[in-house]
């Protein structure tokens, strides 16, 4: 899976999820339409599109030449809704798949082999959905990060148990190599890579709540220099803009998918 290279690349050159791991490592869109989604999001955000080696049913966006998020069209995939995810790097998808279910949560598509990797859909014990990843990534890490920055923030109802679950799940602060670090603030838990901030974790949501928006949920963020550029681009593409702000805007594809986009001066970036 790693192409047969045993060293453990160094955190810039990190190109396997051993390397990065517990971190986010890859961003994907479950959708109903392929080509209506490249048409939205190449509007929206500039991105360009390629095949996937994983099949017809699959494409990878490109910010100039760098993979920076997956599309993804399966049958399987029809029960989780249409969304973005965040994958977390994993070391064996199998281990992680089953340490969330010890812990309250759930699995609810694979571990299933996509090539170059393997991957699974969980939620976690109060219903948000995450992905995993475990083997060769699609790029390198650092050069994701770059090309299409992503704040990834989890809203959930206890900042501090929700550590303890994904913790326990991908190895946060287990001073095993390449594992991400965990800092707890007054209301929220930063998660740290290689130094870098790479997700956060924030209190307030609640499990009952009527609207999915304020459920429980992983809040994938893109950060670009235009909000309002992306917000009306977004409408003229067939989408809507949910909420709209000086440097923020929540945004709905034709498909339904919420994302968000924040302005690069307007928000403190992910690292």
């Amino acid at each position: 899976m790693d192409h047969g290279n045993t060293q453990s690349p160094g955190a810039t050159d990190a190109l396997s999820t051993a390397s990065v791991c517990g971190a986010p490592c890859w961003v994907s869109l479950t959708s109903h339409d392929l080509e209506a989604a490249q048409r939205f999001y190449g509007g929206v955000l500039g991105w360009r599109w390629r095949p996937a080696t994983v099949g017809e049913h699959f494409r990878i966006a490109l910010a100039d030449t760098v993979p920076v998020a997956g599309i993804a069209v399966l049958p399987a995939l029809r029960q989780t809704g249409v969304a973005w995810t965040p994958y977390f790097a994993v070391p064996d998808a199998d281990v992680a798949a089953a340490r969330a279910r010890e812990r309250g949560g759930t699995a609810g598509v694979g571990p299933l082999r996509l090539p170059p990797g393997r991957a699974a859909l969980l939620s976690d014990r109060h219903g948000a959905t995450f992905g995993i990843w475990e083997g060769e990534l699609f790029g390198r890490w650092d050069a994701w990060r770059r090309a299409a920055p992503t704040v990834l923030t989890l809203h959930t109802r206890d900042a501090f148990d929700a550590a303890l679950f994904y913790g326990g799940v991908l190895d946060w602060a287990s001073g095993r190599p390449g594992s991400c670090e965990v800092e707890y603030e007054a209301d929220e838990v930063l998660l740290r890579s290689q130094g870098l901030v790479v997700a956060r974790v924030e209190s307030g949501e609640s499990d009952t709540a009527p609207d999915p928006s304020v459920r429980p949920h992983w809040q994938v963020t893109f950060l670009v220099a235009d909000v309002p550029g992306c917000a009306r681009a977004a409408e003229r593409h067939g989408g809507s803009v949910l909420e709209e702000g000086a440097h923020e805007a929540v945004l709905r594809d034709p498909d339904g998918a919420r994302f968000t986009v924040a302005s690069t001066t307007g928000l403190p970036q992910a690292g």
